[in-house]
């Protein structure tokens, strides 16, 4: 939501989406999702941009060389997804908010594309992903399809402090405040 609020054209896109593919139908119903191209870019492009959690850390089974540097068996190893998924040689423009880069894509967050692992992937990968894939388009597309978004005047004028705090799960130093309008 703090992405769509600061991206005027993205918020508008994908509401109109919704309004086309949901009408006047009070409620998203799951079998929305897959005629929701743009509302799935949007959550890919935000899941990169803001994984929910940091990876849990990957032992080594063997000892292997990559790129020039071993790791030894038994070696913990992190993966640090901010610096993927903010990678200069890997995305364009990588630190802005880009659903587009997304859409009409075969990448998912399924954990077979590695450009894009915000659950994870392999054996390890999170076991909530389908559940969570079918609720974040669910409730950010009911929520969007429902109500228009806006700032406060304060936050308008100064934008929205996107810092993010790290902990068990990653959540913004400063809580984000919108308000909502009910769409007639």
């Amino acid at each position: 939501m703090a992405e769509l609020l600061q991206c005027p054209n993205s918020m508008r896109r994908v509401q109109e989406e919704l309004k086309s593919v949901i009408g006047t139908k009070q409620q998203m119903d799951e079998h929305d999702i897959t005629k929701l191209p743009y509302l799935q870019a949007v959550i890919k492009e935000t899941l990169r941009l803001h994984p929910p959690v940091p990876l849990p850390p990957y032992e080594a089974e063997a000892t292997v060389e990559i790129q020039g540097y071993t790791i030894p068996k038994g070696a913990k190893v992190l993966i640090n997804l901010w610096a993927i998924n903010r990678c200069a040689n890997a995305w364009t423009e990588p630190d802005k908010f880009m659903p587009e880069r997304f859409y009409d894509s075969d990448i998912t967050f399924m954990g077979r594309d590695f450009q894009l692992i915000p659950f994870g992937a392999g054996r390890r990968i999170c076991l909530g992903l389908p559940l969570a894939h079918r609720m974040v388009h669910l409730m950010l597309g009911s929520l969007l399809h429902r109500f228009t978004w806006t700032l406060p005047a304060e936050a308008g004028k100064n934008g929205v402090d996107m810092r993010e705090r790290f902990g068990l799960t990653l959540s913004f130093v400063v809580p984000l405040y919108v308000i909502a309008q009910e769409i007639q």
